[in-house]
């Protein structure tokens, strides 16, 4: 109790709170888009529970993983070394996550391309495989981008409460927007396709990671800023051309 009293009192500490927050929710960006692409393929009805299951379910796993913040870290350690390059649990997980998230993208712009090929797509089924499929798959990648952002959190503070309520916060966020920008993207089927594309960017920027080439996050960030502008400046043009078209002549 002294020691979160002194936390408290700690400008260092409230600094190293903000500053782990703005990182969950940016880095949890990537994270509600697939969230929100995956569940939108469920009945109207299920979407909604999806989100908030598989959210919360996430929310146990971080703190889960923070409870083992120490076998976490060691995750670093190389294991083997293949043509000069060591590899640890982390680089094997972001490899993995990243290979996952290509080929989940993949597959979906190709149902996008061709909507009738639906073939062993279970989230699309109005049926409880869909739902558990879902939320399997969420949890899935929240594992990878969890181990990732934990492991940034520990070179940032020492202080377990502190990254305790920047987790919960960070996905508290994530809960409240989850809807909102599944809903948006809905509504907006030319969103879908540049989510996509997002999501096999993050994926492979996830692989390169695991491979030992660092591609700076604000580059990512940027990238994907830039491409959400130009995607906003042409609805804005399809809008307005459409209101033309329909507006009585005078």
């Amino acid at each position: 109790m002294q020691d979160i009293l002194s936390l408290v009192q700690d400008p260092g500490a409230w600094v190293a709170l903000v500053t782990l927050v703005v990182m969950e929710v940016v880095l949890g960006i990537d994270n509600l888009i697939f969230i929100s692409i995956l569940t939108n393929k469920l009945p109207p009805e299920n979407r909604e529970k999806a989100r908030k299951v598989g959210i919360g379910l996430a929310l146990v796993m971080r703190l889960a993983l923070l409870g083992t913040i120490a076998w976490i870290v060691q995750l670093t350690e190389p294991l083997f070394e293949l043509f000069g390059q060591g590899f640890s649990w982390k680089d094997i997980i972001l490899i993995a996550g990243g290979l996952f998230l290509v080929w989940k993208a993949t597959k979906e712009i190709h149902h996008h391309v061709d909507p009738a090929d639906q073939d062993g797509d279970f989230i699309a089924k109005s049926t409880t495989t869909g739902f558990a499929a879902a939320i399997g798959q969420i949890l899935l990648l929240d594992l990878v981008f969890s181990v990732d952002s934990i492991i940034t959190a520990v070179g940032m503070t020492p202080h377990l409460p502190i990254m305790f309520v920047a987790v919960i916060a960070a996905v508290t966020v994530m809960l409240v927007a989850a809807t909102p920008l599944a809903n948006f993207i809905e509504k907006n089927p030319t969103i879908v396709m540049l989510a996509l594309a997002f999501l096999l960017m993050i994926g492979t920027t996830l692989i390169a990671d695991g491979m030992g080439f660092h591609v700076p996050k604000g580059y990512v960030y940027a990238a994907m800023a830039f491409s959400a502008l130009v995607e906003f400046l042409n609805m804005v043009a399809r809008n307005r051309r459409t209101r033309g078209k329909t507006s009585p002549s005078p």
